[in-house]
């Protein structure tokens, strides 16, 4: 019998732990569990944004019992890759200490879209589906 691989573990990073880095979590664990141990964190937690629980569920993937939760809880811990998806390059996004590889990807703030219901809803598809790309391509076992 073969030694079973420890799962690697991921801390997604974005200011407040609603959308990106809450999206990015749900996806990979949804994708990738039997592979890696998958949290996320904001420097200035607030709630679970409920368009990103809604454009989830469509694809299966349920994050509603998730809850925003600050980097201050995860101090002290190592992971083997920490991943900000905060919008423009990775000096806006919080830093967290710990990691062993860094890897940033900019993502569009689907909140800031204005308009109808629909608008908002398909920002926060767009951004979703964008995420789901990058990491498909890019933690693909």
């Amino acid at each position: 019998m073969t030694p079973q691989k420890l799962k690697e573990k991921i801390l997604i990073i974005c200011n407040h732990n609603s959308v990106r880095s809450q999206i990015a979590e749900g996806l990979l664990k949804s994708l990738y569990s039997q592979y890696y141990d998958v949290y996320s964190a904001g420097d200035e937690p607030t709630t679970v944004n409920p368009y990103a629980i809604k454009i989830l569920a469509e694809i299966g993937v349920d994050i509603s019992k998730n809850r925003s939760k600050s980097l201050k809880g995860f101090e002290g811990l190592e992971f083997d890759f920490v991943v900000t998806v905060c919008g423009g390059d990775s000096k806006a996004c919080p830093f967290f200490p710990g990691g062993k590889t860094y890897l940033h990807e900019s993502f569009e703030d689907p909140t800031e879209v204005d308009g109808t219901d629909q608008d908002k809803t398909d920002a926060f598809r767009r951004t979703r589906d964008e995420i789901k790309i990058w990491i498909e391509k890019t933690f693909k076992i």
